[in-house]
């Protein structure tokens, strides 16, 4: 199961009370504090984990807290710091503050990490010489986790257009695969492997309709996935199996787009043209060029053809990019 948000309880730890003790020691003349520091509060730590995929554990867990600090003792001993607690997540994982809405860490490398909620100061003992005091509260936060995958293109188009079909042939990632619309219903990452050692992550978006951009299908669901990719394979159904228009498609996908982001429109495309091995395709691809003045890779999942040349433009359009 994929599952991109989360919502959940943190809470780090209080710090531990200072000791208020006299050494009533026979060779002092007045009783001497000793009272030692209380430790501190463990912290919630976020840390992004290239091995954590997905926020599912987050449905069945979804309050964590940390152990307070242990109280200070007589001798000056001061008291034990708390484990602090790390809370792995996917990269790509933006934490927010649930009652605001802030920002507060976009977590995109593994080995990033964040505290999110620091653990209380453990209170002074009275040692100095001064009333000892009891250790600092801990934090409370409500978060809401949202995982946007990261993939260097994606792999845009209606449904039914052949997007699970393309990605399955360029990698060895294995989508379900069927003949009706949102067969996929969750994002598909395949590595896609070049000559000479080269190679990029590519990213199925399912979902894309008209009204995408107001939430119908699953539009608003995963069209967040598309806003890290560094370009975008655009791949319309060019035999028009479920007798649509292959440029009408390629139109209102792209107002799509510009609806949900013109951040998101306005990156590189790679338009590829699907389903060039049934015979309906060679003539809507006639009318399709005229119309669309952008170099257009016509390809077939099912044969192979023109799949090399799209995936080589692909990696020189990502190249340049860096």
């Amino acid at each position: 199961m994929f599952i991109d948000t989360a919502k959940i309880n943190v809470a780090s730890g209080a710090g531990g009370n200072g000791c208020n003790s006299l050494d009533r020691n026979l060779h002092f003349k007045h009783p001497k504090p000793n009272g030692g520091p209380g430790g501190y509060g463990g912290s919630i730590i976020f840390r992004a984990d290239e091995h954590v995929q997905t926020l599912l554990d987050f449905q069945y867990k979804r309050h964590f807290k940390a152990t307070h600090g242990s109280h200070g003792s007589s001798n000056n001993k001061k008291g034990a710091d708390a484990p602090d607690v790390i809370i792995r997540v996917p990269e790509g994982t933006t934490i927010k503050d649930a009652s605001t809405d802030l920002i507060l860490k976009d977590l995109r490398k593994s080995g990033e990490e964040i505290v999110i909620c620091r653990g209380g100061r453990g209170g002074r003992g009275n040692a100095p010489k001064k009333d000892a005091l009891p250790g600092e509260n801990g934090q409370e936060r409500q978060l809401i986790l949202e995982l946007k995958i990261i993939a260097d293109v994606g792999i845009v188009g209606f449904p039914n257009a052949g997007k699970s079909t393309l990605i399955s042939r360029i990698s060895k990632a294995r989508p379900r695969i069927a003949n009706f619309a949102f067969t996929t219903k969750a994002p598909v990452l395949g590595i896609v492997e070049l000559s000479g050692e080269r190679r990029f992550i590519a990213c199925e978006i399912p979902g894309l309709i008209e009204g995408a951009h107001l939430g119908r299908g699953l539009g608003l669901k995963f069209l967040k996935h598309a806003e890290r990719t560094k370009a975008l394979i655009h791949l319309v159904d060019m035999a028009a199996v479920d007798a649509r228009d292959p440029l009408a498609d390629y139109t209102a996908l792209n107002k799509e787009l510009v609806f949900y982001s013109p951040e998101l429109a306005a990156k590189q495309q790679i338009i590829a043209v699907g389903k060039m091995d049934l015979p309906e395709a060679a003539g809507n691809l006639k009318k399709f060029r005229k119309a669309c003045r952008k170099k257009i890779y016509p390809i077939s999942s099912a044969t192979g053809e023109g799949i090399k040349e799209l995936l080589e433009a692909v990696y020189k359009k990502l190249k340049a990019k860096t």
